[in-house]
This record gives C-alpha cells, structure tokens and sequence, in this order.
C-alpha cells in the first residue's frame, strides 16, 4: 500500500479550511464532537442528508461499511477514484489480493458501529460543480476525519476521490495494478 507523504496532509488540512467556512467547521475541524443524541433524534445532523446532496451520495458508505468497494456501487466514483477501484476489482479477479483496505470509509478503523454512531458528523461544502464532504467520528478513542471529493456529472454527484485527514492518506494515490 503507498500512503501519500506529510506534505499531502499539509495540502488536505489547508483545503479543509478554505473550502469550509469557519462557522461551518465547528466540531470537524476543531474539537472532537460531543456524542450525538439519542438515535431517532430528527436534528442529529447526518441523519437524513437532502435527497440528490453530495452528503446523500456519501451516507450509504456510513450505513453499509466497506461499500466503497462493492463492484456494483463503481457508479458512484469517476477516475480517479474509479481507476482505483478498478485496478483492484482486476487484481482480485486475477486472485493475487487486493491492493486496498477494507474499511476504507472508516480510515482503516475496526468497525465498531455503536461508537462510530455515536460521534458520526458529516458536513458538506459545494462551490459549483465541486463539493465536498467531511466526515468526522471517534474510534476506539481516536478520532478520524475524511474528506470525500465529488463533482457534478450532469444531474449527479460523482465521487472523484477519498482522503483520510488523520491517516495521511488518499484513495487516488493508491497504485492498484
């Protein structure tokens, strides 16, 4: 697995605070989240992201852990996100494993899902054609950001790309082949 260097993270954390107002940043970029409240609760904030969102496209991978790497779901990601699946789609196929993680939606955490629920925090930014979504949760007692890239494709949001702010690493720096 290659991981992008120190110098991508600088890059990433800089544009997570010029894509993100700094009111809107409040517990993501900042503080870790207090617990989410009770789970029905309507103004949990990731709950019910609006329909045809960028957010929208984001939350199945929170409902569905490690669908990001469901062949059936590539739909959702164009290159270079895509390119990568793809390669590792290809290296599966040809049995000599994967070249991904299986939790890759979770920053490589084990997947303890009452924890996670308990801190989920998602926030979207779109300027144009562009936007994207940063997801924050607590894991085992550390806290892990990501970043999901997406552009608009006709009428859609298309994901081009997943980095994990706390891990150093991106999904399009991954050389699957």
């Amino acid at each position: 697995m290659r991981r992008a260097g120190f110098g991508h993270f600088i890059i990433c954390a800089c544009l997570l605070n010029v894509a993100l107002p700094p009111a809107a940043a409040d517990g993501l970029l900042g503080a870790t989240p207090a617990p989410n409240k009770a789970q029905g609760d309507a103004d949990r904030p990731s709950s019910l992201p609006e329909p045809g969102s960028p957010s929208a496209v984001i939350k199945p991978f929170y409902d569905r852990y490690g669908l990001e790497l469901d062949p059936t779901q590539r739909d959702h990601f164009i290159d270079p996100a895509r390119k990568v699946l793809d390669g590792n789609d290809a290296l599966k196929k040809s049995g000599q494993g994967d070249c991904l993680d299986q939790n890759m939606s979770l920053d490589n955490a084990v997947a303890d899902r009452t924890e996670i629920e308990k801190t989920f925090r998602m926030l979207q930014s779109v300027n144009g054609d562009r936007a994207i979504v940063v997801v924050q949760f607590i894991e085992a007692g550390a806290p892990h950001r990501l970043e999901w890239k997406l552009a608009k494709v006709g009428d859609e949001w298309k994901i081009s790309d997943l980095l994990s702010v706390t891990g150093e690493w991106a999904l399009s720096q991954y050389q699957c082949q």
